[in-house]
């Protein structure tokens, strides 16, 4: 779930030209739902983390440029939702506002007239360790689903790598549906595309008379990155597995009916793959 979710969009016709027009409309029923209670296919942690963004983002753009999507009324059903939802999973958030208007006579009182940086500092101060809470909620949730690392380190280092690995355990977190399993297929093949980019380099790992084979093209980048970084019997050994991973992903990602047992062992073999991969680069 991500903000985006909070809207719908609502496609009119006008009687005049009859040329079709797309408006975007906040889902009341959604945050009312939220606020309430748990939601039937969402999970608390992720719709806190989106109402989040959504709250936060809004009050910081109507204490800026003026870009808000949310009017006064909606902004006020959002923070209801997100301290709602915030507290099934433990977070106490206390707005000291209830709306715009009275978010402007707050940082008014609190010296931020004329100062967009002093507004977004107020909002932070706020949001700040919510955000800190959520991400630890959400880390700790990952590795309870997904297979960890020995390494000390929870993450490889490689940003693109990394964002992916990222949305692989989000994906595989709240995946309940064929459909949501086979995008988990999905999710491990843009982990292993994401190591393809990274690690392959045509300057060091492309032969006279080769032309460099296309990112998706993992087993051939990924494959020639090991064996020229390892010698001997690891080499083979190594590409052996990566093969057999990429092949694992891409099974699950075209299976017509995948199931979560599937998923689950391609995420956590392409999970494994990324850190093997970095461990080769270097020792960490």
């Amino acid at each position: 779930m991500g903000p985006d979710d909070f809207f719908e969009e609502i496609e009119t016709v006008s009687p005049w030209s009859s040329e079709p027009s797309i408006t975007t409309k906040l889902r009341k029923d959604l945050l009312n739902e939220l606020r309430a209670g748990p939601v039937a296919g969402a999970d608390d942690l992720d719709a806190a983390i989106a109402l989040t963004h959504l709250v936060w983002d809004n009050l910081t753009a109507f204490g800026t440029d003026g870009s808000n999507a949310l009017d006064d009324k909606e902004i006020a059903l959002a923070q209801r939702a997100l301290t709602a939802t915030l507290s099934r999973i433990g977070i106490t958030l206390n707005f000291p506002w209830r709306d715009f208007a009275t978010f402007k006579t707050h940082w008014l009182r609190n010296g931020c007239y004329n100062s967009w940086q002093a507004r977004r500092d107020l909002l932070n101060e706020l949001f700040a360790p919510v955000q800190a809470e959520l991400d630890q909620q959400e880390e700790d949730q990952f590795r309870a689903v997904n297979a960890e690392a020995v390494s000390p380190h929870t993450k490889t280092g490689w940003p693109k790598v990394d964002e992916e690995l990222t949305e692989l355990r989000r994906r595989f977190r709240t995946a309940t549906t064929t459909q949501d399993y086979r995008d988990v297929g999905n999710r491990a093949v843009g982990v292993l595309e994401a190591l393809s980019r990274t690690i392959y380099d045509p300057s060091v790992h492309l032969r006279d008379g080769e032309t460099e084979p296309p990112a998706d093209k993992t087993k051939q980048r990924i494959g020639r990155y090991v064996e020229d970084s390892l010698a001997g019997k690891n080499n083979e050994a190594i590409r052996g597995v990566a093969n057999k991973v990429i092949e694992l992903a891409h099974s699950v990602k075209h299976s017509t009916a995948p199931t979560r047992r599937e998923a689950g062992i391609a995420a956590d073999s392409v999970i494994m793959l990324a850190n093997i991969l970095r461990r080769v680069d270097q020792d960490f």
